[in-house]
């Protein structure tokens, strides 16, 4: 599966939204405000996930990503139950590093996140037709409801 040329993983760094995702289990209690931060650990990043589930506590999840060697910063392995990792890679980035769409080889998992609680239309639309394009169909996304911001 290709990924985007490269990532500068410094501009890559921050808050990011989820609009919407494949769903899968380890997200399974978020019902709404899902949202990723991505921050420099040394020569890790350290992933701090955050969601409110259904009674309205905020639920966080903290791992790592080490990046994969020759895949200027587009891949990355993440774990948030040591010693297994997963895959995390870059399939198409905004050049502004306003919006992504993050998958895997095996197409089970997939995320679009923005820097902003909504996307437009379009760029939506143009993100399931990527996705598409690299073997996702679009109707397993469902679109994750951004509330409010949590912190």
């Amino acid at each position: 599966m290709p990924t985007v040329d490269s990532v500068n993983l410094d501009r890559y760094l921050g808050k990011w939204y989820e609009i919407t995702s494949i769903p899968n289990r380890f997200q399974a209690m978020c019902v709404s405000d899902t949202r990723a931060e991505y921050v420099k650990d040394g020569d890790r990043i350290k992933v701090i996930n955050r969601c409110r589930k259904q009674d309205g506590k905020i639920e966080t999840a903290e791992g790592i990503a080490k990046i994969v060697d020759g895949s200027n910063n587009a891949k990355l392995r993440v774990s948030f139950f040591r010693p297994f990792y997963g895959n995390y890679w870059v399939l198409d980035l905004d050049p502004d590093y306003q919006w992504v769409l993050v998958g895997e080889p095996s197409r089970k998992y997939a995320w679009v996140l923005s820097r902003n609680m909504q996307v437009d239309p379009q760029t939506l639309q143009k993100l399931m037709q990527k996705a598409e394009s690299l073997g996702y169909q679009a109707t397993q996304f469902k679109a994750s409801v951004q509330a409010q911001s949590i912190d």
